[in-house]
C-alpha cells in the first residue's frame, strides 16, 4: 500500500498529465497490502484504513520475529511501536536496529521513521499508585508516539485523596483523561465525577488476593456510577493510549 506521500505524488502526476488514469489505476491495484513473512502477515494498509500503522505485540514473539516485522514496516516509512518487549529481547533487537529506543518502564520499543505533528490539546494519564506506573507508561508512550501531548499525574489515589485535588485543575485541562488503578479501582469513579471530559479507565492487576489479578478493579470500573467512563481490559495501557489518541485527534486540536 502506498504511503500518503506516495499517493499525493501519484495523484499530482495524474493532474499534471504526466501519467494516464489507467496507468495510475494499475499502479494502485498492484500495491502490496500484506507482507507475508511466513511467521507473520504484516498488514501494510492498516494506516490507510485506521489512521495508525500496525503495532507489534512483543509478548510471545521471539526477538528474531520482531526484527523481521520491524524490517517490513520500515520499508513503508511507518513509525513503529512494539509493546511488551523484555530487556533481553530488546538487546537483540538493538543489534539490528541501533536507532530503536527502549522505554523500560513501559516495556515498549519505538522506532521513529518520520516526525508526527503534536496536538495542541493534552491527554492526562493519572495513576492511583506508583505500582500502576508500568501500565500508565504504556498508555502515555502510546499516545506520545501518535503525536499527542501527555501530562503524567502519578500516585494520587483515594487513600490520600488530597493529592488528587492538588492536580485537579491540570486534569480538567486535558481533552481526554486516562485513569490507571489497581486494588479496588475506585479512582476512576472519583475522577469521573469531577471532570467534563471522556475518561478511559484501566484496571491493573496490582493488589492483594481479592483483587483477583485485576478483576476487582475491572468490576468496580464497569459498575461505576460516574458517567462518561469507558473501560479497557486489565493492564491494557496500550489500548487506553490508542483510544485516547483517536479521541484527541477528532477535532482541530482546540478545546471547545
Amino acid at each position: 500500500m502506498k504511503t500518503t506521500d506516495e499517493l499525493q505524488q501519484l495523484l499530482t502526476a495524474v493532474a499534471h498529465q504526466e501519467i494516464g488514469v489507467d496507468q495510475a489505476a494499475q499502479q494502485l491495484q498492484q500495491q502490496q497490502t500484506i507482507d507475508d513473512l511466513g511467521f507473520a502477515k504484516v498488514d501494510l494498509s492498516r494506516q490507510q484504513r485506521n489512521g495508525y500503522p500496525e503495532v507489534i505485540y512483543g509478548a510471545g514473539k521471539t526477538a528474531e520475529q520482531i526484527i523481521g516485522i520491524i524490517g517490513s514496516l520500515k520499508q513503508h516509512a511507518e513509525n513503529i511501536l512494539c509493546t511488551r518487549v523484555s530487556p533481553a529481547k530488546f538487546a537483540l533487537i538493538q543489534q539490528v536496529e541501533p536507532t530503536a529506543q527502549y522505554h523500560e518502564m513501559a516495556q515498549c520499543v519505538v522506532l521513529t521513521v518520520k516526525a508526527i505533528p503534536q496536538t495542541t490539546t493534552t491527554i492526562a494519564v493519572v495513576t492511583a499508585g506508583t505500582s500502576d506506573m508500568a501500565v500508565a507508561e504504556e498508555a502515555a508512550l502510546t499516545a506520545e508516539v501518535y503525536g499527542n501531548r501527555v501530562n503524567r499525574i502519578y500516585d494520587v489515589g483515594v487513600a490520600g485523596i488530597h493529592r488528587l485535588f492538588e492536580h485537579l485543575d491540570e486534569i480538567r485541562q486535558a481533552q481526554v483523561v486516562i485513569v490507571v488503578a489497581g486494588m479496588e479501582g475506585a479512582l476512576a469513579s472519583v475522577v469521573g465525577g469531577l471532570i467534563d471530559r471522556p475518561l478511559i479507565a484501566v484496571p491493573t492487576s496490582i493488589g492483594y488476593g481479592t483483587n483477583f489479578g485485576g478483576l476487582t478493579a475491572l468490576m468496580t470500573m464497569l459498575n461505576s456510577c460516574a458517567s462518561g467512563i469507558t473501560v479497557v481490559n486489565i493492564d491494557n495501557g496500550f489500548g487506553a493510549g490508542y483510544a485516547a489518541s483517536m479521541m484527541n485527534h477528532l477535532n482541530s486540536g482546540e478545546k471547545n
